[in-house]
């Protein structure tokens, strides 16, 4: 479902849903000469290290002549700087109106001796990613001689329907460091009406600033005139954090979000649009006649609640999932019989349908089967985080269902292909939306899962020689997140890519050089049941040192690297998910070795949110190695970063500890256990 607001006709405006490239928007007449300091300049004192940085950014949004313009000053630092000489224009067109077009675009390319290269290419049109209402694209050129030192600069038009206004987005902070930045919008004076069924009167403009100290949106109302003019001047805007496991960075940067509204307050928009919002999904859902006759078909009165749900959630996952398979053409449809869709019944006769209209197909059932039940449209986590200050439902990406059973709100995700009965996909979880309620809607949040939901299990059974090479299998069984990750792989690709992704990945654990192959993985469409590959491995995993062998303990360790390589921290980290990760492997070795050392057992664990537990146990012919680790919490702020991250340094450092085999006619008597 569409969930884009604040569009209007013209007298009409609409939202700006671009994912702006680290360029700016802008427009200029003329390019601005470089200074001699420019020209000159080897590296920018406050980011040390850096491959380029913005000398100039400006973004001009006229709503008059209904375009953005784009100017770019950028100077190039390093090799890796000269990256930006190729230059990605990103715009998104939507099937229901408000495209756009990337016109005038122009560049040259400035020599450290003040020698300028225009531009004389073309760019070339790129689709990036095409879903079922919007397709992104992406205009694509190289500007000429990049080299290191050389100053970049380039601008463009990017032009929507003259029937639309756009109130813009400014997203201050990128992935370089700004020297100065300038944002200017004029929006129009006319009066707007918005395009939906409700023909809302809006001339109110509002904003949502996240600006730098010192900053600040600057309105200048033209003398003379009803005219209004939006700036913000900036400059020394530093880089956005890249650091390992962080939220959505979207969410994060420094930004300015505007948007027409006839709403005066918070609590007003939320209240009114969530009403509207609401009474559209019911239209959706019904239910109508096919969905009861199907319901009565399927359920028994007989039936728990728990059966009756059961039920109807398999019966809504047996259906073709369109996000995960192939978009279906209007001509295909048409050839089968299939008319457009207006409600959950047609969604069920199709068979198939997108993951919002399968969350509304399930939320219909439960009603026909005498349950309360409701839609929630939710954020998607992975890529931003709701504002409840920024008046817009587009920040909602998917639709999940709540159901009361017996006095109790249950959460359901059947739009997430394969999610287990009762679960959510890591996405929907912790997340902001808005629900319905019996009287309209209202904003709420989802809970999260506990680690024990979520599990991989790794187990190693491997017989070494005496040279160090091995030979055994590998079982990998995956539950919850995990195993609904590969299972939609699986539905994107077919059979062959999941093998040859599974077995990269194995390939990618084990020490290098060893040759994985496939025995066999069940229960690939079983969602309800764990996600289980085998596989055969051979390979050499020891190093010999005259009379001994030096093993790694945890094999599927070998190849890890820190998780955390910064020292400081300047955002929250942010795993994905709660978990409960389990490693065993077992090594057989000749009667003609013998243990002599292995890693002492140790256990560690940060407050209550993760726990790692490393024990090691040996016979004559073998050792046995187990590793655990489990993350209860997912967030943790900054401050929490040094105790953090010394805590995964000590068991990652014990992770990468060997076992010590020595030939066993050696004058020196082995120790048969570390521990």
């Amino acid at each position: 479902m569409n969930h884009m607001q604040g569009r209007f006709l013209r007298c009409a405006v609409t939202l700006a849903l671009l994912l702006p490239f680290s360029s700016t928007l802008a427009r200029a007449d003329k390019w601005i000469e470089p200074t001699a300091e420019e020209l000159k300049m080897t590296s920018q004192p406050q980011v040390p290290g850096a491959a380029a940085v913005y000398l100039y950014r400006e973004e001009t949004t006229d709503d008059k002549l209904h375009f953005f313009s784009i100017y770019v000053r950028l100077k190039v630092l390093t090799d890796k700087g000269k990256e930006f000489g190729n230059v990605e224009l990103s715009y998104a067109n939507q099937k229901d109106g408000g495209g756009y077009t990337v016109n005038d675009i122009s560049g040259r390319t400035i020599h450290p001796d003040g020698t300028v290269i225009p531009f004389t290419g073309k760019a070339f049109e790129k689709l990036i990613e095409k879903s079922q209402t919007t397709k992104y694209m992406a205009k694509v050129f190289s500007l000429p001689s990049v080299e290191v030192g050389s100053i970049l600069e380039y601008r463009y038009t990017l032009r929507y329907d003259d029937h639309w206004f756009m109130a813009p987005q400014w997203y201050i902070q990128s992935e370089l460091f700004t020297r100065k930045a300038h944002y200017k919008w004029e929006p129009t004076s006319e009066q707007l009406v918005s395009s939906d069924d409700r023909g809302q009167v809006s001339n109110s403009i509002a904003w949502t600033p996240i600006l730098p100290k010192g900053a600040e949106v600057k309105l200048t109302n033209l003398p003379g005139s009803d005219q209004r003019v939006f700036e913000v001047n900036v400059q020394d805007v530093p880089p956005a954090p890249d650091e390992e496991l962080m939220p959505p960075i979207s969410s994060l940067t420094y930004r300015v979000l505007f948007y027409y509204s006839p709403y005066r307050s918070n609590a007003e928009f939320w209240k009114e649009e969530g009403k509207h919002w609401s009474k559209l999904q019911d239209k959706f859902i019904g239910p109508g006649r096919g969905v009861n006759d199907a319901v009565k078909q399927l359920v028994a009165t007989s039936d728990t609640p728990d059966q009756k749900l059961r039920k109807i959630y398999a019966a809504v996952m047996e259906l073709e999932n369109t996000d995960f398979t192939h978009e279906h053409s209007a001509a295909e449809e048409k050839s089968q019989g299939l008319k457009e869709i207006h409600n959950t019944d047609d969604i069920l006769a199709r068979k198939r349908g997108e993951s919002d209209q399968l969350a509304l197909l399930f939320v219909a059932m439960a009603r026909a089967a005498g349950f309360k039940a409701y839609a929630m449209t939710v954020t998607n986590r992975d890529r931003h985080i709701f504002l409840p200050s920024y008046f817009s439902l587009s920040q909602f990406d998917d639709t999940i269902a709540l159901v009361n059973v017996d006095g109790k709100e249950l959460t359901f995700d059947p739009g997430s292909r394969y999610c287990p009965y009762g679960h959510m996909a890591w996405k929907h979880t912790m997340v902001g939306g808005m629900r319905q309620a019996d009287s309209g809607a209202v904003i709420a949040y989802t809970q999260g899962e506990p680690y024990t939901s979520s599990q991989v299990q790794r187990i190693a059974d491997l017989k070494i020689d005496e040279s160090g090479s091995v030979t055994g299998t590998v079982k990998m069984t995956f539950v919850g997140v995990p195993a609904l990750r590969w299972r939609q792989i699986a539905l994107r690709g077919d059979s062959t890519a999941l093998e040859h992704d599974l077995r990269t990945r194995v390939e990618e654990l084990l020490p290098s050089g060893m040759e994985v192959k496939v025995s066999s993985i069940s229960k690939v469409a079983d969602y309800e049941q764990p996600l289980v590959a085998e596989f055969t491995v051979k390979g050499n995993i020891g190093s010999s040192t005259g009379k001994r062998l030096l093993l790694p303990a945890n094999v599927f360790q070998i190849n890890s690297k820190p998780t955390f390589s910064h020292e400081k921290r300047e955002v929250a980290v942010a795993f994905d998910y709660p978990y409960d990760n389990k490693d065993a492997i077992r090594i057989v070795f000749p009667a003609t070795f013998a243990v002599e050392s292995l890693p002492t057992n140790e256990s560690y664990q940060y407050l209550k949110s993760s726990a790692y537990a490393f024990k090691t146990e040996s016979t004559p012919t073998s050792v046995t190695i187990r590793r655990e680790l489990a993350v209860a919490d997912v967030l943790f702020a900054p401050a929490e970063y040094p105790a953090l991250r010394s805590y995964y340094g000590k068991f990652e450092t014990k992770d990468q500890e060997n076992v010590v085999l020595k030939a066993a006619n050696s004058s020196d008597k082995p120790k048969s256990s570390g521990n």
